[in-house]
Formats: structure tokens, sequence, C-alpha cells
């Protein structure tokens, strides 16, 4: 469920492996081992025999204490400072419901999900954490028979971890940015995960679009990215493409144009000769030519087949385009730097000029000209967007890939979720029992998703 839309993720939409989650295939091996313990336990009808002071000393009798079916709660909370956009809660609440239960002697599976309780925050919330995990702020809570759901913190953390991860990389981009980002990261990563990023980031959108009253679109790189919320992929050329037509970026443009639907923006890939102006500009012209001819014929439908949406592009790092003049600094005169995209912006706004015109096509070349926009790509960060915007570089759309998947180690910060047990069910009632250092917590955005009363009171 999103705070955009109160829907949930349909189960079959993430395509689990339930086999081997429910046992235990996906998990720390220590998972394993306490549900086999506990397992045990309750076969043989163990009693607690050891010593639980804590518990002694609020006077609760532990002599019928059934460890083999000891039900608890259990908290899973994020630890990234100062906050963590939220994603993959759908799908931890998936594998909680398919996997929850355990094999009986005949060796079928039977779940015990209905007699979990379970809270949980939905995806979109901004859930704050300021580093003291005795103030955290839980976005799942569940209360069970522990052995029932032992094996399942390992993908459940996992799925909240790296979506969340990906939402909040965005987030910061966008904030970066305030203006369109494309997500450009699948050819960083094994492709099964390329629904779940494209979801976090879609997530991540939406989020900033409610935060700053703006309606920026979600632009993804492959269909799979636009599964689960029925985006679908765009993008331009590749570097492969434009050498399969001997390197003339204008003619495989006009290929392109030709023969993908007129639906899909045409944004050329200037970078292949390292000559990004040069190369827009020759773009530009044959196109328009085909451009201006339609309209003129009154056919708008093949017009659009020429219309630039704009262009990209994509200097390696190490590399000075053989538009900017050199000054001596590689990090003002190499990749895609402000420079680049200021000489590249005014040439493409006065391009026109240059072409040899009837008169009565010339107005509409201007606008032309002066529409079509530049998609910025090649090793972007939050940092470097936010030194384009405060020189106030003309970039329209930022494309950015591989900082998306970052683990964030350059702001000091950890993208990991936590799991504990901070309560115990003994003799019918609730009591504390976390770990040295860790408390029970609540969180206003929890809500119930398979509770048949309020939420538990917690005091902390």
């Amino acid at each position: 469920m999103s705070v955009f839309d109160g829907k949930r993720l349909p189960v079959d939409v993430f395509h689990l492996d339930v086999e081997r989650l429910r046992r235990g295939w996906y998990s720390d091996k220590y998972f394993n081992n306490i549900a086999a313990i506990l397992t045990a336990a309750a076969r043989d009808a163990c009693r607690f025999q050891g010593e639980a002071p804590e518990l002694l000393a609020q006077g609760v009798d532990l002599s019928a204490a059934d460890v083999g079916n000891m039900e608890v709660e259990m908290q899973w909370f994020p630890r990234r400072q100062p906050f963590t956009v939220l994603a993959g809660v759908d799908k931890a609440l998936a594998i909680l419901k398919q996997c929850t239960g355990y094999f009986d002697d005949s060796g079928a599976f039977a779940s015990t999900y209905d007699q979990l309780e379970v809270w949980a925050a939905q995806d979109g919330d901004v859930v704050p954490y300021e580093g003291d995990p005795l103030k955290v702020k839980p976005v799942l809570r569940v209360r069970g028979r522990y052995r029932d759901f032992a094996m399942l913190e390992t993908p459940t953390l996992g799925a909240l971890a790296r979506t969340s991860r990906i939402a909040t990389n965005v987030y910061h981009v966008l904030n970066a940015a305030g203006k369109p980002v494309l997500f450009f990261p699948a050819r960083f990563d094994a492709h099964q995960v390329q629904a779940a990023d494209g979801y976090a980031y879609h997530i991540a959108v939406e989020l900033y679009n409610r935060q700053t009253g703006t309606q920026l679109g979600s632009f993804v790189s492959t269909d799979a990215q636009g599964d689960w919320w029925e985006g679908v992929g765009g993008g331009t050329i590749p570097h492969a493409a434009i050498a399969c037509y001997l390197g003339d970026i204008a003619e495989a443009m006009m290929g392109f144009a030709e023969y993908i639907p007129p639906e899909v923006p045409r944004i050329a890939l200037v970078d292949f000769n390292n000559d990004c102006v040069g190369d827009s500009l020759r773009t530009m012209k044959r196109m328009f030519v085909k451009w201006a001819e339609a309209k003129e014929a009154g056919d708008e439908q093949r017009a659009r087949r020429y219309k630039l949406y704009g262009v990209r592009p994509d200097t390696d790092s190490k590399l000075r385009d053989v538009s900017v003049p050199p000054s001596g600094d590689p990090q003002e005169d190499c990749g895609v730097n402000p420079r680049l995209i200021f000489i590249l912006r005014r040439a493409m706004d006065e391009a026109y000029r240059d072409w040899d015109l009837p008169e009565r096509w010339v107005a509409w070349a201007r606008e032309w000209c002066r529409e079509a926009k530049i998609v910025a790509t090649g090793g972007f960060n939050p940092e470097r967007i936010r030194l384009f915007e405060r020189l106030k570089a003309p970039v329209d759309i930022y494309g950015v890939g591989s900082w998306l998947l970052s683990s964030c180690s350059t702001c000091g910060t950890s993208n990991d979720f936590t799991a504990d047990v901070v309560r115990v069910k003994v003799n019918g009632e609730w009591h504390d029992l976390p770990k040295v250092g860790r408390q029970p917590c609540d969180n206003p955005q929890l809500r119930p998703v398979n509770v048949p009363d309020e939420p538990p009171d917690t005091a902390n």
C-alpha cells in the first residue's frame, strides 16, 4: 500500500519463490536453526528451566512458559539518517502472508498467517531516525508464534532495505535537481531486481511531487522497471546503434524517427564522435527539414516522427569534448560539465540561423530548436547535480544510474533495516524483553494489516 493510492500491491506481482522461502533457502542459517530448535522443543513439550531475572522481578510465573510455542512481538525499523523514504512494505507483507507457518509430519505446509497480528507503515512514508536505537520508528510490527516466521526475517529485511535505499536515493537526487530524473541503473545490477527498483523510483517521484506541488513524470529505461505500477521503458539509442550507422548520429536518428513509433520521444545521443555540438546541429537540421515538410503538407502524424525531444551528451569523464575550450582544469574541461551544457544550449537555440530555409519556415525553426531539451547523463549524483543547478546550467533532465543503487557510504549513514524481538507473551500477558540497548517503540504511521483489534499500547 502506498500513501498515494491506498492500495496494496497484489501478492502475485512479486513472483515469490514461495517453496524455498518457506524452507529457509533465502534465510541466514541461524534463523533456520532457531526455528528447528523451537519446533523440536514444542514437540517435546519443553518448559523453561533457566533464569529470567527481569521477568521474575516483574512477578512473572515462569514455570509453565512454553518455549517452543513462544509468542513474540517483533519490530522492523530503518537506520538511515536523517530519514528513509519507505518502500518494499508490500513485498515484506507478501512474504509473511505466503510463508508464515510450518511443515507438518506429512510434509504439507500449514499456514498460520491468520494467527499473526501485523501492523505496517505504507510505501512512501518518510520515516525519521536520529541515530538512537532506543528511539526508532518501526515500519512493521508482528505478534505471533516466533517459530512460524523466524526464517522470514532475512528476506523481509532485504525487501525493505533495498527498495527503501533506492527510493531514498532517488528522492535526494530529485531534491538536488528540482526537475525530471531518468532512472538508468538497470545495467548495474541483476535483471531480477528491476521491477522492485523501478517501483522504488516511482514511489520517490510521487513523494517529491506531493511535497513540492510539482508534476514530474516517472521515466524508466526498461519495461520491467515499470511492471508494478504500469509504467513502460523509454530511451534514446545506444552508442552501438550509432556504430551500426557508421558513426553518423544524424543518420542513426533518421532511422529512429522513421521506424520507432512517434509517441517515443526522439532523444539524440550526441557524444559518439566527441563533438556534441557539431553532431547535435547536424541531427537537428536533418530532422527539422523532414518535420517542416510534413508539417507543411498537413501530415501531423509524420511530423511527430521528426520532432526532436532533446539531445543527450554522455561524454566520458576522461575526455574533453571538442567544443569545450581547454582551461587546464580537468574538472571543468572533461566529461559532461557545465561549460559544455552552456555551449550546447547556446548553439541549439541559434542553430536555425545557419540553415538555408524558406522564409515561411524560419519562425517554425526558431521555436523547434528552442524547444529541444538537453538530457545530461554520465556519473551524476546529488552533489554534482547541485553544482550544475547552482551554476544554472541549462539541463532539462538528468539521467542517473549507478549512484541510485549505492549504499550511500559518502553520506556517512547506513541503509540498514533491523528487526528485534522486543516483547514476549508469558501466561497470556505481554512483557517487555528487548536486548540491552533496544526497547519497544511506536510509530503513528503503523496501520493494522492483519489485526482484529487496535494496535498494542506501547508506553515508550
